[in-house]
């Protein structure tokens, strides 16, 4: 009875629907910062040089703004307090690059006033890669095994892809808090025009429907195995 599961099922739609939604997501965020990295800022500022002044008129002075490798890979981490920003936002004086470093200081004033699901998150992520990486070896030994320990690794199993889902879902408003953060502060400084805002809008918007998207197809494999296992049970 388990190879079935090893096999096509009918349950495979959910995470093509899944993997569709994350392409659609993945190309969207592309084509909008690619379309604003080519319209430069009237005020000249480089992403580096709006992160700095952004943490500086939030009274943060400890941490440190570095050029990191790669495309759109720019984060901030809380750990040693580093704000990274990628080949596309560090020199870069598009309107894309500063919404982009703006929306990564968002995560370091968030770190900076002890904002809750920021936390919530940090104290999930070890969780949440445990769970990933051991969800479903636990749950295809209990289909496999056929014995009455085989409910025991594959609720363990859906226990811990939970949590993963959980982290998933805690991101979200931690995403679009300083997607709203970056808004704000590129507006109240001046560093943006009120057109320049708008396509900033369009390019923090796009990233946000990256995390929407995650977080959708997350949900669809967290019901696809409830789906496996209930037939399990049921046959």
């Amino acid at each position: 009875m388990g190879m079935f599961y090893l096999g096509y099922d009918s349950t495979y739609i959910l995470v093509l629907i899944g993997v569709a939604i994350c392409l659609l997501a993945s190309s969207r965020v592309n084509s909008v910062f690619r379309r604003y990295s080519t319209v430069r800022s009237r005020s000249g500022l480089t992403g580096r040089e709006a992160a700095e002044r952004i943490l500086r008129a939030n009274g943060i002075y400890d941490v440190t703004v570095r050029h990191i490798p790669g495309n759109l890979t720019d984060h901030y981490d809380p750990r040693n307090k580093t704000l990274g920003l990628s080949d596309s936002t560090y020199g870069s004086a598009s309107v894309a690059a500063i919404g982009v470093a703006a929306h990564e200081c968002g995560h370091a004033v968030q770190h900076a006033t002890g904002y809750a699901p920021l936390k919530f998150r940090g104290a999930l992520v070890p969780v949440a890669n445990f769970g990933s990486t051991l969800a479903w070896p636990l749950i295809l030994i209990g289909l496999l095994i056929g014995s009455r320990s085989a409910s025991l690794f594959i609720n363990m199993g859906i226990l811990l892809f939970s949590a993963a889902v959980l982290f998933q879902l805690v991101t979200l408003p931690v995403e679009f808090n300083a997607s709203n953060r970056a808004v704000k502060v590129l507006e109240t400084t001046g560093m943006l025009y009120p057109e320049e805002i708008r396509q900033t809008k369009a390019v923090l918007g796009a990233a946000a429907l990256t995390y929407v998207a995650s977080a959708a197809s997350a949900i669809l494999q967290l019901l696809r195995l409830l789906l496996i296992t209930g037939r399990r049970r049921n046959d």
